[in-house]
């Protein structure tokens, strides 16, 4: 099953910063038996409310294929590390990608 794996970071991390962290994303989903297919890196954006006293985040949004329930393997991993602040699984279903005519 394909999954949209949604991440906000520390917007005050390097680049050096964020790559470590798109490694460690990378290979727990490895670990966990899935697979990275697309990743959008949007870079810092304005959040709707702060978190932890920030008005930013560093959006990461992987698009993964996996069996089983990446809520359980690869999110409570990613909610363990300091620099995240927000992880959404949602699982991508084709209906949404269709337009109404």
């Amino acid at each position: 099953m394909q999954y949209d794996l949604n991440l906000i970071l520390n917007p005050n991390l390097s680049a050096e910063q964020v790559q470590i962290e798109r490694d460690f994303i990378e290979n727990t989903v490895k670990n966990a038996g899935g697979e990275v297919v697309n990743l959008d890196d949007l870079g810092n954006r304005r959040l709707a409310y702060a978190i932890e006293k920030d008005r930013e985040g560093y959006y990461l949004m992987y698009t993964i294929k996996m069996d089983g329930n990446p809520e359980v393997s690869v999110s409570s991993n990613l909610r363990l590390r300091d620099n995240v602040r927000r992880v959404l699984v949602v699982r991508d279903r084709p209906e949404w990608k269709t337009k109404k005519a």
